[in-house]
């Protein structure tokens, strides 16, 4: 690998040595370890996408040639209107594997307005594609970002539509100009600075070959690891880009494999609220914000900012919170011990990809939070709309002074219920799997990606009606109703040896009426409970494989009455309800605690 005279990043690098054999060999090792965790895509699925995003350009320029010739201008004008699809995300920076989405965006000259696109391009689309190409296609003109979710050859894509104010946008159009930005709206400029950013990263490593490397490893710890999904408050694909990057930066020339033991302890031991930079903040000439904590009081709150590179500068991790921050911490200290363990022999790469103990060993606590609807489609708007207001509940728990860590989990978990009455369908949503249907399996969310659930999570749900329709199904002859459940589990840590009463009533009942005061809300279709769960009641089907669900613990008998330890009070829909502190084996002195939790169904 050839050394370079450039500095990379804002700092000089850490080293710029060559890797040793022994680094080398560990190099080979990862990536057949990733290779073995089918994190590569087979050469034909490889064509299939690129076939796709053909497609699509071949689409674009029609699209853009038919609200040409709507306007009824010129022929040498709309011969010269052009149109251009551009990629970002991940497979832009060449980290995709089986199943990814890809992120596109269509770039169109200032005559296509952001109307026509979601008025004509889906026709156009569903016209110009192969037969039955198109699935779930999903359109959100509303969205802070507008979108449209579509299926494609069985690909997912998400297209988002930029519109400069040029008069053509021809083949050999790229994005890295600062001037293509001037008379953008907001949100233009927030669908343009997609590609602007992976560019920008791809740009500023050293070795593109050794980032992919680097990343692919990182993102499948991160993803085992549940540490990963920005809109719940742990670092998303981009923040985590941006770090392997930094990382690359100050080691210019090593493996991929250096690269991720380093990052597990600088980044692990980064002086946070210091910034992570991948160059010079820019100014630039637009009157937009560009991050800036000395300027911007919000900016001083950000915990662990990871700043994007490409003008004008934001922050990528503004949604993490103090209980996410510590969660990172631990795991990026536990990843650094691994790693250094692999490079000794006594571990291997398969180690560090194991999956996380979120509910096998993580928690004695959980809080369970139930979105429930009364039809399938109007379930996928409201369990993202309640997804994309944990964090906050989150940041809310985090002000209760006996709580050390409220750490959501980065999925929710889909059910679906069969009940004959309204007694049935009442114990549903307040958290009873009784009435669960056997024959339909539990589902996360993220692998369903039903892309209505996906937009509103992602906060494109106020641009969307709620759908009204029948949940009357016919079961073994039988007129049954189908009520859908999405459940989001927070684990709760509870700080050591406090002894005041713990009450999260207030921080529930704030969460549920932001959820409720939703404008498309219908109290006929949807509901919302949370409750309180031990991890010995913990549902079976959030464990894998192998795993082992916690037992309860079995009832100390005390021959005689011994002073127990102080107990806290667990509140959450306004009954005291006891929980023993200090040592939390002691089931004896919470036996009435158990019982009354028991009544505590929901907010």
């Amino acid at each position: 690998m050839a050394t370079s005279q450039r500095q990379w990043g804002v700092t000089p690098p850490i080293s710029d040595g060559l890797p040793s054999d022994t680094e080398r060999a560990a190099n080979d090792a990862l990536i057949e370890e990733l290779k073995r965790q089918n994190n590569f895509e087979g050469n034909e699925e490889k064509e299939r996408r690129k076939t796709t995003l053909q497609s699509l350009q071949k689409i674009t320029v029609e699209f853009v040639r038919h609200v040409s010739r709507k306007q009824n201008l010129k022929q040498d004008v709309i011969d010269a209107a052009g149109g251009k699809i551009f990629t970002f995300g991940s497979y832009r920076l060449g980290v995709y594997g089986p199943g990814s989405d890809i992120d596109t965006l269509v770039v169109v000259p200032k005559h296509v307005h952001r109307e026509d696109f979601f008025e004509h391009f889906p026709p156009i689309l569903v016209k110009m594609a192969p037969p039955d190409a198109i699935k779930e296609m999903t359109p959100v003109p509303d969205a802070y970002v507008p979108i449209i979710k579509l299926e494609f050859s069985g690909i997912s894509i998400d297209l988002i539509f930029a519109r400069l104010d040029v008069h053509s946008v021809p083949a050999s159009l790229n994005l890295k100009d600062i001037s293509i930005l001037r008379g953008l709206e907001d949100r233009d400029l927030r669908s343009v600075n997609g590609t602007r950013v992976t560019d920008e990263i791809l740009d500023l490593v050293p070795q593109q070959k050794t980032f992919r490397t680097a990343l692919r490893g990182i993102k499948l710890w991160a993803q085992r690891r549940a540490i990963y999904a920005n809109v719940i408050g742990f670092p998303g694909g981009v923040a985590w880009a941006m770090l392997v990057a930094r990382v690359c930066q100050l080691y210019p020339n090593a493996t991929g494999s250096v690269i991720i033991g380093k990052f597990f302890r600088i980044i692990g031991k980064w002086g946070w609220p210091q910034p992570v930079l991948l160059k010079t903040i820019e100014d630039g000439p637009l009157p937009v914000r560009v991050w800036n904590p000395r300027v911007y009081n919000g900016d001083r709150f950000h915990l662990m900012p990871v700043i994007t590179p490409a003008y004008p500068s934001m922050c990528a991790t503004h949604n993490i919170t103090m209980s996410t921050k510590t969660i990172l911490v631990r795991e990026l200290d536990r990843g650094g011990d691994i790693a250094d363990k692999i490079f000794l022999g006594q571990m291997q790469w398969k180690d560090l990809f194991t999956k996380h103990s979120f509910f096998t060993d993580g928690f004695k606590y959980y809080l369970s939070i139930i979105a429930a609807s009364r039809s399938k489609d109007a379930q996928h708007l409201w369990s993202g709309l309640v997804e994309s207001k944990v964090r906050l509940l989150v940041l809310n728990l985090e002000t209760q002074g006996s709580i050390e860590v409220a750490r959501p989990f980065n999925k929710g978990f889909d059910r679906v219920h069969h009940c004959k009455d309204e007694n049935e369908i009442e114990a549903v949503i307040s958290g009873d799997l009784k009435y669960q249907a056997r024959d339909i399996k539990t589902e996360t969310t993220d692998a369903i990606k039903d892309p209505t659930h996906s937009v509103a999570a992602e906060g494109g749900a106020d641009g969307m009606a709620m759908p009204d329709s029948s949940c009357e199904v016919s079961v073994n002859g039988h007129e049954v109703y189908s009520i859908y459940t999405t459940t989001y589990y927070v684990g709760i840590e509870l700080v050591q040896d406090a002894t005041k009463s713990l009450n999260i009533s207030y921080q529930t009942k704030e969460f549920k009426d932001l959820c409720l005061n939703w404008q498309n809300y219908n109290a006929e279709q949807n509901s919302l409970n949370i409750i309180h769960t031990r991890n010995y009641d913990l549902p079976s089907d959030v464990f894998g494989p192998g795993e082992t669900k916690p037992s309860r613990p079995k009832r100390k008998i005390s021959k005689k009455s011994e002073p127990i330890g102080a107990k806290r009070r667990l509140d959450i829909s306004g009954a005291e309800v006891c929980v023993p502190t200090g040592p939390f084996e002691q089931e004896a002195a919470s036996e009435n605690a158990e019982r009354e939790l028991e009544g505590v169904k929901r907010v």
